[in-house]
């Protein structure tokens, strides 16, 4: 087999090598006639960074990181014999994904049903028809450990046998695919990627209760998802794997697609009900649960996307094998959609108990600008922020809930030093604003009068006693709203007062954002020893607040600036100062 050996510069901070280094590698393999054994290609990205000259070998994926000319016939001469490396140069990674949901994506078609039963799939399915039973499978389920990924945590099995236990001639299964988080696109990822995963996990549920019908609730944005979940369950009925005596057994099951309109309110279990039911997506009092009593009254199972793509391989490997992943309380694995202020954004599966630092530092490789972590947001809107002292706690179910923020569906938003820690709650606050369905006045009333408070505090016009009133509205919207979107809206706001209330003190006190972000708060001044006149700043400025010229210089009328930080940007002699 001809060995592939891709080339990468990872050094970010020199001119790009990589053409220099591949024209070596390619020049040494030619002058050994090697070209029929070796392929050189230069990549874009190769998984590894900040870590100089990078060469990775296929198949096998090893990696040699900070190679040297004199490395080169080491490489190529250990790639071309069987399990030999060249020691020393092997790169060891801080952190390692472990990939079980996201297991598929990437390595087979999503779009054939034929390669997703070659890499192992629908085996789950036929060992619980065929040797388990419902009773037997929820017993595996149990002992896998495994909790719901949607972001509640609550035992799988649990939902599942409370449903089955219900005396009730028509029951529901239905795949929660409405990922309504900024920033999130974890479901996204696994149904475009690997749809069949989930449609066979969704299967196993629909067994393990008794359920004849099942539905995908999709949300319209994500058309691609849609198409593809629309084909695979067209294959899976081709295949006698859903409709009338599935796999030769009793067993019947539908499947079909349901589209959300985009409301965020509606990932919420009743209101997603409501929604596939016709009606305004709007949440209702629990309980009766859905398990008991959910769409059309009757017991319905409702699982996330990464929840069920995780049944068929418990089923496959055991509950006990998925049980050994993980933490004592929070099995498995978990995939985050890593964004913000990070070097290498993306999709990052752990295993359970994994740290904050892992993620973020040995896999993310920190922040793109170089600059210190400030802090970590997890858990979407709904979820809390966690300062940079804190990044070594193990990332589980528990220990997130203790520093004030929540696994949530698996949004990951990584903060640096130049972010305001009023503005990222300001900013999520009036995500649930907007989104609240508006049924009841603790979440429709308390986040309106929240967002107010917190963009006086930006403006410069708060008022040491508003923070005492933040808290107070707070914990009332916890403790009163119908459902978990007005429940956890106030989590960004307390967990930024619980560690960064000195900032809030900063703009109350002092009228001044640390970060300079609020636009209310921030001066611009142009320094004449650094200015050479150049006049970009005043053909910038959208209200022409610069008055002078080429000959007097120019300067910024404070009483007429919007505060836009145009003159900012475009100076390329670091004249304005902004603070």
């Amino acid at each position: 087999m001809r060995k592939v050996i891709l080339v990468k510069d990872t050094d970010t901070k020199r001119a790009d090598q990589t053409r220099d280094f591949y024209t070596r590698i390619l020049d040494y393999i030619r002058q050994g006639n090697l070209l029929e054994q070796v392929q050189v290609v230069r990549v874009a990205d190769i998984g590894v960074y900040g870590q100089g000259l990078v060469i990775k070998i296929l198949p096998g994926g090893v990696i040699y990181t900070n190679v040297s000319d004199n490395d080169i016939p080491k490489i190529i001469e250990a790639a071309l014999q069987e399990n030999k490396v060249v020691q020393g140069l092997v790169f060891e990674p801080k952190a390692k994904q472990y990939r079980l949901v996201l297991r598929n994506c990437g390595k087979i078609d999503p779009e054939s049903i034929d390669e997703y039963i070659a890499s192992g799939g629908y085996l789950g399915l036929k060992k619980v028809l065929t040797e388990l039973g419902p009773e037997k499978l929820i017993e595996e389920i149990k002992t896998s450990g495994i909790r719901g990924r949607g972001g509640a945590g609550y035992p799988t099995w649990m939902k599942w046998n409370f449903a089955r236990e219900v005396d009730s001639a028509e029951k529901f299964v239905i795949c929660n695919a409405d990922e309504g988080d900024p920033g999130a696109y974890m479901d996204r990822s696994v149904l475009e990627g690997d749809p069949h995963s989930v449609i066979e996990g969704l299967i196993i549920a629909a067994f393990a209760i008794g359920a004849s019908r099942g539905y995908f609730y999709i949300r319209a944005e994500y058309p691609l998802a849609v198409e593809r979940i629309k084909r695979a369950i067209e294959q899976a009925y081709a295949y006698g794997l859903l409709g009338q005596n599935i796999l030769g057994t009793a067993f019947n099951l539908d499947l079909e697609i349901r589209l959300g309109a985009g409301a965020f309110v509606c990932g919420e279990e009743t209101a997603l009900i409501a929604s596939i039911e016709g009606k305004r997506g709007t949440p209702h009092p629990r309980p009766p649960y859905p398990s008991v009593k959910g769409l059309w009254g009757k017991p319905t199972v409702i699982n996330n996307v990464e929840t069920l793509a995780n049944i068929p391989v418990i089923i496959t490997k055991g509950g006990k094998w998925f049980a050994q992943i993980g933490t004592t309380t929070s099995k498995g694995t978990k995939v985050f959609a890593v964004t913000g202020k990070v070097k290498n954004s993306g999709l990052v599966e752990i295993a359970m108990g994994a740290t904050l630092r892992d993620i973020v530092e040995g896999i993310c490789g920190g922040t793109f600008s170089g600059k210190p972590i400030k802090a970590v947001q997890t858990g979407g809107p709904s979820g809390g922020v966690i300062p940079q002292e804190l990044l070594d706690t193990p990332v589980d179910y528990e220990n997130l809930q203790k520093l004030g923020s929540i696994m949530g569906s698996g949004g990951m938003i990584v903060i640096d030093e130049d972010d305001c820690m009023v503005d990222i709650p300001k900013f999520y606050l009036g995500f649930c604003v907007e989104e609240s369905c508006g049924k009841c006045a603790p979440c429709r009333v308390g986040g309106f009068q929240m967002l107010g408070y917190l963009k006086k505090i930006s403006e410069g016009k708060g008022k040491p006693e508003d923070l005492g009133q933040l808290r107070r509205i707070a914990q009332a919207m916890q403790k009163a709203s119908l459902c978990g979107l007005g429940q956890t809206a106030s989590n960004p706001v307390l967990s930024t007062l619980k560690y960064f209330e000195t900032e809030y003190n900063e703009h109350i006190i002092n009228k001044r954002c640390p970060a300079g972000k609020c636009s209310h708060l921030v001066t611009y001044t142009i320094l004449e020893d650094k200015c050479k006149r150049c006049g970009l700043c005043a053909i910038n400025c959208p209200v022409k607040a610069i008055p002078g010229d080429k000959e007097n210089g120019y300067s910024i009328l404070q009483d007429k600036c919007i505060k836009c930080g145009r003159c900012f940007d475009v100076c390329k002699f670091k004249a304005v100062l902004k603070k």
